[in-house]
């Protein structure tokens, strides 16, 4: 997990920049902990993205502590592609859109950061 900060704003968020966050999970073997140990596992790139300000700030920490804890990923099926035995999230919502509202995992969507600190709580991150 690696973060970049840019200076264009999110919709909602005037005023302050864009924290980027980068997950780079490697291929490798799943584990016993997962649906078939040592069956191959494709590695996953994924982008997500926080308002600049105190509150998304805090909501990066929280990132990072339910990342160290390997709580924002998980493997199974794929919600969007239906494939089976890839690396998806693991019920911690992310913006993985800049932009184009909430149906588009994107911004504006006033509630997130209120609803992904409760998604995060639940994991007992706080």
């Amino acid at each position: 997990m690696s973060t970049e900060k840019r200076t264009f704003h999110l919709d909602g968020y005037p005023g302050c920049g864009t924290i980027i966050i980068n997950y780079n999970i490697p291929s490798g073997r799943q584990t016993a902990k997962h649906p078939h140990p040592g069956k191959y596992l494709s590695s996953c790139d994924r982008k997500a993205y926080l308002p600049d300000n105190k509150d998304g700030r805090e909501v990066l920490h929280l990132l990072k502590k339910a990342f160290d804890q390997k709580l924002i990923f998980t493997v199974g099926t794929s919600r969007t592609s239906g494939m089976e035995d890839v690396v998806t999230w693991n019920d911690i919502h992310h913006k993985t859109n800049a932009f184009g509202g909430p149906h588009n995992f994107g911004y504006p969507d006033p509630h997130y950061l209120g609803r992904v600190r409760e998604e995060l709580k639940a994991k007992g991150i706080e």
